[in-house]
């Protein structure tokens, strides 16, 4: 059987099922940071071209981010069990090889197979969860673990690396996945239920193609532009992005059988639900560009120092979407909780506008503040993207809300570090380096040289930062009100369907009543046969 009608309510086998989901899930996201501090061991080792570092670092994103929608929809059609069986075996296998890579070019192919198998786990995971879970409290808690797991996945990963390469060989930062891996693959079998759409039709595999051409130009452009400044080059990237986009929309509205349909995405609900993820992911990343940055070049941290800072702000995380779900079963409006979650992560945005040069608590604050409103926004939002879609899509919709996350990440870096940097340049003495004018980085190399600059480079990142964090502040306020116009009035899919079963349950102690008088009937009919055969 591939679609089982599961019990009203999650037993023991499905919360360890989760607890086995939750590996692979952690694993994924720590693999988006796991070589911030691994890079230059690498480098050393396997000595690298500028152009192979960038790669090693950047494919397993691109891949990632290329193939969620087509591994989505793969799933939905051979089975989301299997599909994230395979990926396991595919990701434990890149990463064996990663670790004894001895030339750039194996690593990069690796870490490439990585994001593949990255692109079957993340959205498998996610339409597991909403087969096993059917009641909607008990979903939204899954949920909740679920956006709390990848959340602080992405800030551990730095931190395990900075750990594994200061104890053992750059290796060691990939073979951590193999046991979790093993694991899932030994019990996946036996506690993951399978699961897929009965009439998925053909597959449509010109959608493929297309998919990759959308994202991939996109998110390259965007970080790019980031890191690197708008240059023309990035910006045509982006727009030839766009333009197979809307050929890949093109696509799903004519072909028969479309890679996303296009019911799922005017669900109620559901093109809400992606939009808001993609602005909460737009916040987080966003602030991330600073923080890190801050931490280590305005405050002289160590890269291991600042990470291991960077770990307080995620302690409280743990009960944000708990506390978000809890209200909401309690009768609060979804479109309230999430649009207070909005107001929260303008909240921390305005804490880091406060910011001076040697403010390490007041930024740790604003950070743990802002995550804690990003990840009650997620929570709810991933869950009624979730309660929206039917069942037999469940892996389409998961992808669509990961794509959105990717995009929205890249884009909030590529916004508001661009006014960031901005107004750094602009904070910047005219008579400074043409180096130091760029960036912060390029300031401290060399400030040793011209006295003052290192003081003068620190006051206007920081300025930077404040402005990139009012423009953030502002956005989030905008997306609180969105949330509260476009998220009133949606009512869950589960509860449509639990008042269709009053209704029924209703119906059928009518006809139930009805069937006992019939029967009654029918008896004393037969006893009046029973006396007229007598006489």
């Amino acid at each position: 059987m591939t679609n089982p009608l599961p019990s009203a309510r999650a037993g023991r086998r499905e919360w360890t099922a989760l607890a086995v989901l939750m590996l692979p899930l952690l694993l994924v996201s720590m693999d988006v940071s796991v070589l911030y501090f691994a890079i230059p061991a690498i480098s050393a080792d396997l000595e690298p071209s500028g152009t192979q570092q960038l790669w090693i670092f950047d494919i397993y994103a691109f891949v990632l981010a290329g193939l969620l929608m087509t591994m989505g929809s793969l799933g939905d059609r051979i089975g989301r069990r299997r599909l994230l069986l395979i990926g396991a075996a595919a990701f434990g296998s890149a990463s064996l090889v990663a670790a004894y890579a001895d030339s750039a070019e194996t690593l990069i192919a690796a870490r490439a197979v990585l994001g593949v198998g990255g692109a079957t786990l993340m959205p498998s995971t996610m339409a597991l969860i909403r087969t096993m879970f059917t009641d909607p409290g008990q979903r939204a808690k899954a949920i909740g673990l679920w956006s709390g797991v990848m959340t602080a996945g992405i800030a551990l990963g730095s931190v395990l690396s900075g750990v594994l390469v200061e104890f053992f060989w750059w290796g060691s930062v990939f073979l951590v996945n193999l046991p979790a891996m093993g694991l899932l693959l030994v019990l996946g079998p036996v506690l993951l239920p399978e699961s897929r759409d009965p009439r998925p039709g053909r597959f449509d595999w010109p959608s493929v193609p297309l998919s990759l051409a959308a994202v991939l130009p996109v998110i390259y452009g965007l970080k790019e532009i980031a890191s690197e400044g708008w240059h023309p080059l990035y910006v045509v990237s982006v727009t030839v992005g766009l333009l197979f986009a809307a050929l890949f929309v093109h696509r799903q509205r004519t072909a028969a059988a479309p890679m996303v349909s296009p019911a799922l995405v005017r669900a109620h609900g559901f093109a809400p639900a992606v939009v808001l993820n993609l602005v909460s992911s737009f916040a987080m990343m966003g602030s991330a560009f600073f923080t890190t940055q801050y931490l280590q070049s305005v405050l002289g941290r160590s890269a291991l120092e600042a990470a291991l800072w960077a770990l307080l702000p995620s302690v409280p995380i743990g009960m944000a979407a708990p506390a978000a779900t809890a209200l909401v079963r309690k009768g609060v409006g979804r479109a309230t909780v999430v649009g207070a979650g909005f107001v929260t992560g303008a909240a921390g945005y305005g804490l880091l506008a406060l910011a001076g040069t040697d403010s390490l608590w007041l930024v740790l604050t604003a950070c743990a503040v802002l995550a804690c409103g990003i990840v009650t926004v997620i929570s709810q939002i991933t869950d009624l993207a979730m309660s929206a879609a039917p069942v037999e899509r469940a892996g389409s919709a998961s992808s669509l809300m990961e794509t959105g996350g990717e995009f929205g990440g890249a884009l909030g870096m590529a916004v508001l570090g661009s006014i960031g940097t901005a107004v750094y340049r602009h904070e910047m003495p005219g008579s400074a380096p043409a180096a130091a004018k760029e960036t912060l980085g390029g300031a401290l190399a060399v400030a040793d040289r011209v006295p003052g600059l290192a003081t003068a480079a620190r006051e206007a990142f920081t300025d930077g930062m404040r402005g990139a964090a009012i423009a953030a502040a502002v956005l989030l306020l905008g997306a609180a009100v969105l949330a509260a116009r476009t998220l009133r009035g949606v009512r869950v899919r589960e509860q449509e369907a639990a008042a269709g079963e009053r209704v029924e349950t209703a119906g059928s102690q009518e006809a139930a009543a009805g069937e006992h008088e019939a029967s009654a009937g029918e008896q004393e009919a037969s006893a009046g046969k029973q006396v007229e055969t007598a006489v």
